[in-house]
C-alpha cells in the first residue's frame, strides 16, 4: 500500500513537472532562416497592403520568406479581457522596437533586409522567452536594398501615431501617399498601437530630409505616448550610421517636427 501511494506521488509529481514545462514559452522564428540566402528574383515591396479598421500588419502572400519576420511564442498564456495587452519586442540589425503579438501568439511582419549579415530577436511580452537567428542576405543584379531607413515605433496600444517623411526635392511619403516617385516608400499604416511603421528608399535624394511625427489619436482616450524614431543610412555597408531620437506624443492632433537630417550619399 505504501510502494503503491508512493508511485502515485511520484506520477502526481512527473504529471505537474511535464505540465510546467509544456507551459513554458518558447520563441519559434519561422522566416527568415538561419544561414546563407540568395534572395534575387523573390517577391519583397518596400510598400505593402493594409486593411481597414487595421488590427494589426497584414502580410501579403506574395512576400518572400526572407523578406518576412514571421513566428509564434509557444505556450503563450490567454490574456483577461481587461488586461493589457503588451507588445513582444523585435530587434534586427540592432534597432529595437515593440512587436505586436496575437492572441494566438503569433506575428508576422514584412522586412526588407540589406546585402550581407543580418540578425533578427524576437522577445516574448515578459522577456522569459527569446530567439535569435542570423543569416547572410545575398543579392544578384537589379536587387537594390534600402540605403537610407527610417523607423517609428510607440509604446502604447490603442493608439495611431503617423510618420511623414518630407525629402529634399518636397516629395512627401505618409499614410496617404505612402510611395514616392523616387522609389522610397513607407510600408504600412500602423493604427492599432506600436508600429513599428517604417519608411525605405534605395537611392535617396542628397540634401536635407524632415521628420514629423502626426498623434493622430486613441481609441477615445488622450494616452501619453512616446515615439521612437531610428534613421539608418547605407545600411549594411562599412558605413552604416544609426542614430535614434526619442519624443512624447501628448495630445491627439499633434503634428511634430522631430528631427532634421541631411543625407549626401556613399561618403
Amino acid at each position: 500500500m505504501i510502494i503503491r501511494r508512493l508511485c502515485d506521488i511520484c506520477s502526481l509529481l512527473l504529471m505537474v513537472a511535464t505540465t510546467s514545462v509544456l507551459a513554458e514559452q518558447r520563441v519559434d522564428i519561422d522566416t527568415p532562416l538561419a544561414g546563407w540566402h540568395d534572395t534575387s528574383g523573390e517577391g519583397a515591396d518596400f510598400s505593402q497592403q493594409v486593411n481597414y479598421p487595421a488590427s494589426s500588419i497584414n502580410s501579403p502572400v506574395t512576400q518572400a520568406a526572407q523578406a518576412l519576420i514571421k513566428g509564434q511564442i509557444k505556450g503563450f498564456p490567454k490574456q483577461d479581457g481587461k488586461a493589457k495587452q503588451e507588445p513582444g519586442r523585435l530587434i534586427v540589425n540592432g534597432v529595437s522596437m515593440p512587436l505586436k503579438i496575437q492572441e494566438n501568439g503569433s506575428f508576422s511582419r514584412p522586412y526588407i533586409f540589406p546585402q550581407g549579415s543580418n540578425s533578427v530577436e524576437v522577445r516574448s511580452p515578459d522577456r522569459k522567452a527569446t530567439h535569435r537567428t542570423q543569416f547572410y542576405a545575398q543579392r544578384g543584379n537589379g536587387a537594390i536594398p534600402a540605403r537610407l531607413r527610417v523607423v517609428l515605433s510607440w509604446d502604447t496600444d490603442n493608439t495611431d501615431l503617423d510618420l511623414h517623411v518630407v525629402t529634399p526635392e518636397g516629395g512627401h511619403a505618409w499614410y496617404g501617399g505612402r510611395q514616392l516617385a523616387s522609389g522610397g516608400a513607407l510600408d504600412v499604416d500602423v493604427t492599432t498601437g506600436f508600429g513599428p511603421e517604417i519608411f525605405s528608399s534605395p537611392v535617396p535624394e542628397s540634401g536635407q530630409y524632415l521628420l514629423f511625427v502626426n498623434y493622430y489619436g486613441g481609441r477615445g482616450e488622450e494616452i501619453l505616448t512616446t515615439a521612437q524614431i531610428t534613421i539608418v543610412t547605407e545600411e549594411g555597408t562599412g558605413n552604416e550610421k544609426q542614430e535614434t531620437v526619442i519624443v512624447p506624443m501628448r495630445n491627439p492632433g499633434e503634428l511634430t517636427l522631430v528631427k532634421k537630417f541631411s543625407y549626401s550619399g556613399r561618403g
